[in-house]
Parts: C-alpha cells; structure tokens; sequence
C-alpha cells in the first residue's frame, strides 16, 4: 500500500480520491484549508490543514508521501496563485522522489489532434476563463519540467463536478489530450468514477509524464 497525500481533499475531486484510496486500505492523507465537520470525514484517513502557499504546509504534504495529488482550485487564496502553488509541489516532489498528481479541468484538452487546447481559444465563457486558463498553465509548466519528476495531470470530462454529481459506474474510459464522447455525444463522469480512475493510476501507473483525460 502507498501513502497518498490529497491536497485539496476535503473539496469535489479531492474528497472522492480520499474516499476510493482509503476504501483500498491506502495510508491517506487530506490536506485542506480548514478540517471537514466530523460526519464528513472518512474513517482512517489523517486530516491535515494548512495553506499551500506556506513552504511549511507544503513540506508537511510531501515528506513521507509516495504520492501526492493536487486537487486545488484557483479559487480565493489560489486564484491568481495556483501556479506558484503547483509549481512549488513540483520541485518538493522531485526532491524527494515522490510521484505528483493534477487535477485540472477539460478545457486543458483539445477539441481535436492537432488543434489548440481549449483554454488557448476564446470558446470559454467569460465566467470560468480564468479558472481554465491558470489551470492550463500548470500543465504547460508540467510539460516543460525536467527529470527526474514523474507526474501526470488528469483532465476529467466536460460534465464533472458538483452540479453534476452522476452515480458510481465503477467504469470509466481514458484517453490522452483530445476529448472524447459517449455514444449519445455527452463527455461526462461521475466523481465517484473519476476518483476510480486516479487511485488506478496511482496503483499501476501508466501515464508517466503525461495528461490523460477520464470519461464514460
């Protein structure tokens, strides 16, 4: 079993990848801004806060940890700093051998091969621009990071969150930087099947340095 280290974990993503690591008898560490009430928590799992804009916080995620997933958001504290904040996880995980985890969002994929990610085209409304696009400049600094870092960004379907909770399959698909469908033509999953998704790939990883994308 791994250590897994969610920062971010009390949120959407965050809390599914804490539940699905936890149920598999991983060592489970949530790290968040402030501790979930106790009828949220999940049995087994070490609660953490702290902010990652800290150097002690981040510190504190990494030291120990086989793997560590960012699912942080570029909301209050972030926004305008999610960057600075990913980057920093980065250069702890290198040092210390630890594998890193993104969570990002769809329109860091392309619509087709070949074409610009979403978040490069005005195709985004104006109201989740922001968001998509400090998130798309985490991959593109992931890109360019050297050895020995190992790490990959997952970008869930273009239905994915909150407001679209959807039910667990236990199925999923993957595939690389272009979006994919479902028969009807919907890109969708559920948090529970997107949090399946990542726990896989920490368990038998074959994304190596690469974003991968998850739907049904």
């Amino acid at each position: 079993m791994s250590t897994i280290t969610v920062v971010g974990g009390t949120g959407y993503a965050g809390s599914a990848i804490v539940r699905e690591a936890a149920r598999r008898g991983h060592d489970v560490v949530s790290f968040s801004r402030t501790l979930p009430a106790d009828d949220a928590r999940v049995e087994g799992v070490r609660y953490e806060t702290g902010s990652m804009l800290e150097a002690e916080a981040r510190l504190r995620a990494v030291s120990g940890s086989d793997v560590v997933v960012s699912s942080l958001s570029p909301r209050g504290e972030l926004d305008g700093k999610i960057l600075e904040a990913d980057l920093a996880l980065a250069a702890l995980a290198a040092e210390h051998g630890v594998r890193l985890g993104v969570v990002g969002g769809f329109s860091s994929l392309r619509l087709e091969e070949g074409a610009p990610r979403i978040a490069e085209t005005d195709a985004i409304p104006a109201e989740y621009a922001g968001e998509a696009r400090q998130m798309n400049a985490v991959l593109g600094e992931l890109l360019a990071q050297p050895e020995p870092l190992d790490w990959f960004f997952v970008s869930p379907a273009e239905q994915f969150g909150a407001y679209a909770p959807g039910e667990a399959r236990g199925e999923y698909r993957t595939g690389a930087d272009v979006a994919f469908y479902d028969a009807d033509g919907t890109s969708a999953v559920s948090g529970a099947d997107f949090a399946l998704a990542i726990v896989d790939e920490v368990e038998t990883p074959t994304h190596r340095r690469a974003q991968f994308s998850v739907a049904y």
